[in-house]
C-alpha cells in the first residue's frame, strides 16, 4: 500500500451529461490515502454520478478520473479487489444470510478481516443467520458497511454509511471508519448529517450543479468567525442595532424570534447586542456565543430551498 498523503482518487475537469442536463460540469478533486474525504452537495449535485464514474459503473464524457492510479472504466478486477464500495441500498441479495455473506465476501480477497469479529464489532453476531430482507433498515447499513470492508480495501466509497442508525451503531461505524483512517485507508464518504462530516472528515468536498463550489478542511471552511444567537420578541426592528454594531457585522431574524449576529464577536459587541435589547425592553433569553457549523457553510453556498 502506498504511503498516507498519496491520491487515492483524481478527478481532472470531468463532464457527464444525461440528454440535456449536464450531471458533472467540469467536476476536480483529490482524495488522499490515509484521509477520509467528504463529498458532500444537495440532492442533484452530482455526488452520485462521479461516484458512479470512480467505481467504474459509468464513464465521463470529458475529463480524466485516476483510482488507485487506473482508469476504474479499465481497471479490471485486480482494480475491484483493492476497491470497497457499500451502496446505500444495500447491494446484497433479500434471501443471503448475514454471516453466510460475508464470509462468501471475504473468499475473494487473499487477506480479509475476520468475518466474526467484524459481524460483532457491528453489533450484528445475533443476526449472522438472518437473511438480509428480515434485518431492519440500521442492520442492513452495518451489514453492507461490513461488506466493503471486509476485504482490507485501500480505498472505499461509503454512500450515507449511518442513514437509519441508532445513536450507538452511528459511533460504531464512526469508530470503524477513523480505524481504516489509521490504517491508511483512503475513505469518500457521502453524507448529509454535517455533524458526521465535520468529525470525521479531514477534507471537505461541497459540489453544486456539478462543480466544486468549496474544500478545505472543517476548520478552514467554518474558519475562526464567531457568531451570537439569542432569542427574544419576535419583529425587533433591526436597523437601529446594525447602525450599532462594528463594520463587518450582520444581523437576522430567522426563524421569527430567534436572532443571529455574526462579526467579530468581542465584549464590545456583547455590550452593544444586550444594550440594544434593553431599550427595547426585551431580555435576551438563551444568549450563546458559537463558532460557525460546517452546515452554515454548507447552506450559504448551496442554499435553502428544497430540492427533488
Amino acid at each position: 500500500m502506498a504511503p498516507p498523503g498519496d491520491p487515492a482518487v483524481e478527478l481532472d475537469a470531468l463532464v457527464k451529461r444525461y440528454g440535456a442536463a449536464t450531471a458533472l460540469d467540469g467536476l476536480t478533486l483529490r482524495a488522499a490515502r490515509g484521509e477520509v474525504t467528504a463529498l458532500l452537495g444537495p440532492n442533484g449535485a452530482g455526488k452520485t454520478t462521479a461516484i458512479e464514474i470512480c467505481e467504474g459503473y459509468r464513464r465521463a464524457d470529458a475529463g480524466t478520473v485516476r483510482v488507485l492510479g487506473a482508469d476504474p472504466a479499465a481497471g479490471g478486477r485486480d482494480l475491484k479487489a483493492r476497491v470497497g464500495v457499500m451502496p446505500q441500498s444495500g447491494g446484497v441479495p433479500g434471501t443471503a444470510r448475514a454471516g453466510e455473506f460475508l464470509r462468501l465476501v471475504a473468499s475473494f480477497h487473499r487477506a480479509p478481516l475476520d468475518p466474526a469479529a467484524l459481524l460483532a464489532r457491528l453489533g450484528l453476531t445475533e443476526h449472522a443467520r438472518t437473511p438480509f430482507r428480515r434485518l431492519s433498515g440500521g442492520q442492513q447499513q452495518r451489514l453492507s458497511l461490513a461488506v466493503a470492508v471486509v476485504g482490507r480495501p485501500e480505498l472505499v466509497f461509503l454512500d450515507e454509511p449511518t442513514t437509519g442508525l441508532d445513536p450507538q451503531a452511528r459511533h460504531a461505524t464512526w469508530e470503524l471508519v477513523e480505524g481504516l483512517r489509521a490504517a491508511g485507508v483512503a475513505v469518500v464518504l457521502t453524507t448529509h448529517h454535517m455533524e458526521e462530516a465535520e468529525r470525521l472528515a479531514d477534507r471537505v468536498v461541497i459540489v453544486d450543479h456539478g462543480r466544486v463550489v468549496a474544500e478545505g478542511s472543517p476548520a478552514e471552511l467554518t474558519g475562526a468567525e464567531r457568531q451570537l444567537r439569542f432569542r427574544a420578541r419576535p419583529g425587533l426592528g433591526l436597523e437601529e442595532l446594525l447602525t450599532a454594531l462594528p463594520a463587518g457585522s450582520a444581523a437576522k431574524e430567522s426563524p421569527a424570534g430567534h436572532y443571529l449576529v455574526e462579526g467579530d464577536v468581542r465584549p464590545e459587541l456583547l455590550a452593544t447586542v444586550t444594550a440594544w435589547c434593553a431599550s427595547h425592553g426585551v431580555l435576551a433569553e438563551d444568549l450563546r456565543i458559537e463558532r460557525r457549523t460546517l452546515e452554515d457553510v454548507f447552506l450559504e453556498l448551496t442554499g435553502r430551498e428544497l430540492r427533488g
